[in-house]
């Protein structure tokens, strides 16, 4: 059996040479792919958002350990993709970063979390405006699109994303979630988006919750 803890604890430090080592260990005892995903990566990120929450970990440790994931993932990714094509995916998320805020960690993990959960995931980066949003998502057809801001002066240009899109009533049936540092529940509630996510596993959560209710 995989020592996932050990993993895990890889992946804390950034240390990505032996966070690639124990993929490979854990692919050559036939590991499945997704359980090394969730147990080996997701699991390790998961605990480096939480710190990165309540500020025990700083940005510069969170991008070390995220690099250290990326390494674990490009092992994993062909085997998912392979995976996927025998699944079609819950469904279609776009994520981006709001115009105005160049941050993008708590983005790349929700992307990682929901594309190892099934998701196809279309990232369109950073300081994104909403035209960006719109098109990406009548391009792929999306099903639901994340905003994610950490600047609380970003924050108000999810609600020129969200009135945008209810002007368009070929999108109606999208989800508008939301998330970020300085974003909170009764924020997503003032703006009228459809979620909230916390963290990055609970807003996976919320996603596959939107997909099994349609």
């Amino acid at each position: 059996m995989p020592d996932y803890a050990q993993l895990n604890q890889f992946l804390y430090e950034g240390n990505a040479k032996e966070v690639e080592r124990l993929v490979r260990e854990a692919l050559a005892e036939n590991r499945p792919v997704d359980e090394v995903l969730n147990d080996g990566l997701i699991a390790g990120m998961a605990v480096v958002g939480e710190d990165f929450k309540y500020s025990t970990l700083y940005v510069p440790e969170v991008l070390v350990a995220a690099r250290a994931m990326k390494a674990g993932m490009a092992i994993l990714k062909p085997l998912l993709v392979a995976d996927a094509a025998n699944h079609p995916p819950r469904g279609t998320l776009i994520m981006g970063t709001v115009k105005g805020d160049l941050h993008d960690i708590g983005k790349n993990l929700v992307c990682m979390m929901a594309e190892g959960a099934g998701f196809k995931v279309v990232d369109i980066g950073v300081d994104q405006p909403t035209e960006s949003f719109i098109a990406a998502a009548r391009t792929h057809q999306a099903h639901i699109v994340g905003m994610s801001a950490l600047l609380t002066t970003t924050m108000p240009y999810m609600k020129v994303v969200i009135d945008a899109f209810q002007n368009e009533p070929d999108l109606a049936h999208v989800k508008l979630v939301i998330g970020g540092a300085p974003v909170n529940r009764m924020f997503a509630d003032e703006i009228g988006a459809d979620g909230y996510g916390p963290d990055a596993p609970s807003s996976v959560e919320m996603f596959q919750r939107f997909m099994a209710a349609q």
